[in-house]
This record gives C-alpha cells, structure tokens and sequence, in this order.
C-alpha cells in the first residue's frame, strides 16, 4: 500500500494521501519520477494531505516537495515526524 508520494528522489518531504496514519507505522512513499518505493516509519500521527520527513533536516535547511523549493525548516526535523507550519516556513518573508 502506498501511504505518501514525492516526484522527486531529491525530495526530502512526500505528502501523505491516506487517512489514519499513526506514530510507529511503517510506511511505503512511492517516488513517481523513478517509479520506485522507499519506507519510513511515521514518528508522529501524519494527517491526510500533509507532509512526512524523509530525512532528518536542520534549522535553515531548504525543504522540497514535487522536485521544489518550498521554505526553509525552522525547527530540527526528524526522519519520520510532521513536518508543516510549525517547523517549515516560506522564504518569501
């Protein structure tokens, strides 16, 4: 079953597109440009349509999603856990 998805290898965040996904399951992201799958396991409850770590990030680190640049971390993230508002911010401001 596939539980997140990301365009890119290079991604460091895959969306989630199931519901009910709960700290300590094993998940399957599915990497649509190489047509290939890896697994995390999910460190918090991840909801429907938000992100996952896929690898442990730093604070000012750039975050991508879908092969883009979408904001900086502005908290440690870890392999695993929500990633969202309260870690990711836009660089735009």
């Amino acid at each position: 079953m596939i539980h997140f998805v990301l365009h890119e290898a290079k991604d460091t965040v895959a969306v989630a597109v199931v519901e009910g996904i709960k700290a300590g399951a094993t998940l399957t992201a599915w990497i649509m440009d190489d047509d290939k799958q890896v697994q995390v396991t999910a460190l918090q409850d991840i909801p429907i349509g938000h992100k996952i770590a896929l690898k442990d990030m730093s604070t000012g680190d750039t975050v991508f999603k879908y092969g883009t640049d979408i904001g900086r971390v502005i908290a440690p993230i870890k392999t695993g856990e929500h990633a969202h508002v309260h870690n990711i911010k836009t660089k735009r401001w």
